[in-house]
């Protein structure tokens, strides 16, 4: 069996609401159906516009047993960060304005990928995100090796 396509990536978060305003704001999701649960909770997914990708929202039912991510996220094994490419990093900061609390960058990577510029910023669950411009794929990207 073949994998179909990637679809989505769970968020627990300290207030769905504002999570939801956050990615619908700034990266143009939408609300696509609202679950109820027999507990009373709900999981809300918002789907990314013109793609099959969603974030499914739950509410924390705990605190955050580590500190807050920074930079451009853990350096222990975890979701590192999530990542949106856009066409200027500055002009979509300047959009998101004061709900962008930058982490780290915008830095220029024109070491690695000619044109490749970044930003990493804090959702409302402290979450990071990636804003990115000017990364394309290697041409021949160097085999695989085993260890």
């Amino acid at each position: 069996m073949s994998l179909q396509i990637f679809s989505q990536v769970a968020l627990t978060c300290k207030d769905p609401i504002a999570t939801e305003k956050f990615y619908t704001k700034h990266f143009g999701f939408k609300r696509a159906r609202v679950a109820k649960l027999p507990d009373g909770n709900q999981i809300v997914f918002i789907k990314a516009s013109d793609s099959a990708f969603y974030f499914e929202l739950f509410q924390a039912q705990e605190e955050l047993p580590v500190a807050a991510s920074i930079n451009d996220g853990p350096q222990y094994p975890a979701v590192r960060h999530l990542a949106f490419k856009v066409d200027d990093v500055d002009a979509k900061l300047a959009e998101i304005g004061d709900d962008a609390k930058i982490t780290l960058g915008p830095l220029n990577f024109d070491d690695y990928i000619q044109g490749w510029r970044t930003a990493w910023i804090a959702d409302p669950d402290g979450n990071i995100v990636e804003i990115s411009q000017g990364f394309v794929d290697q041409e021949n990207p160097p085999s695989l090796e085993a260890n």
